[in-house]
């Protein structure tokens, strides 16, 4: 028996009309098309998630509402992980217009940004993603919050969360692949001791999933690049935020400063 494949169609209303929704439920039903879900994803688009055996009925469902003319047709395609989550979320997810890989997320879409990291920590093999944000935007509540979904075990390289902290080594139990490891590009190319980098060296080369903050300082002082990065998201608190390190001064240390229960 043949299975059912999902599709994702948006479209974008021209003319708002009442029975508009009817109409093209009407005609996914006439071609033994099903509506998976459906959701308004930005402005006046509407995105659904469709079920259907043949892609034959897909071409034909283009082709019908390409004769429409209240509404276009801005994508019909396999369902990719911004469409399921722009239908999950009613709002679509924004990419850079340059590069395609950095993400862009406001603070009032935190749970939107919680999702999209928790599929990205589902996908197995190595993923090296990095955050950028200004202080107290939420970068690592949110990170922390997405390894809880993805049901992941999150390991703190180096971080601010709580006090300083600085690994300069693992326990057996932790050189699991399936952790997620979080590193603070500014604190670690601060107090970067020859063993922290040894640490982190090797943690880059296991099939895992590293998540960076500050990936922009992290690449200034080591031999690392951005495009060593398969994913860089940004954080603001609202759309027009430069995120700038002007104001995040990489912090000092003194031989009288506290160590976590990390630091070895």
């Amino acid at each position: 028996m043949e299975e059912k494949q999902e599709w994702y169609l948006e479209y974008e209303i021209q003319t708002n009309r009442p029975g508009l929704l009817g109409d093209i439920s009407s005609l996914l039903g006439m071609l033994s098309i099903n509506i998976v879900t459906i959701n308004g994803v930005e402005n006046s688009r509407r995105g659904m998630l469709l079920l259907s055996k043949h892609e034959e009925q897909i071409k034909r469902l283009k082709s019908i509402l390409d004769t429409m003319e209240t509404i276009r047709v801005t994508k019909l395609r396999l369902p990719k992980l911004r469409d399921r989550l722009a239908v999950r979320h009613g709002r679509y997810i924004h990419s850079d217009v340059d590069d395609k890989k950095t993400f862009r997320f406001i603070r009032d879409e935190l749970g939107l940004l919680v999702d999209f990291m928790a599929e990205l920590y589902k996908k197995e093999g190595h993923k090296l993603i990095g955050i950028r944000g200004m202080p107290r935007v939420g970068k690592t509540e949110s990170i922390v919050a997405a390894s809880v979904c993805a049901n992941k075990r999150w390991l703190f390289v180096s971080s601010t969360l709580l006090k300083q902290t600085v690994r300069n080594q693992l326990i057996r139990d932790e050189y699991d692949e399936d952790n997620l490891f979080i590193i603070d590009g500014i604190v670690s190319t601060k107090r970067a001791s020859e063993k922290h980098w040894q640490l982190i060296r090797e943690i880059m080369r296991m099939s895992a999933t590293k998540v960076v903050e500050h990936p922009d300082i992290l690449v200034q002082h080591t031999e690392y690049t951005l495009q060593d990065f398969d994913y860089i998201i940004e954080l603001r608190t609202e759309e027009d935020e430069e995120i700038t390190y002007e104001s995040v001064e990489r912090p000092t240390f003194s031989q009288n400063d506290g160590f976590s229960m990390f630091d070895f």
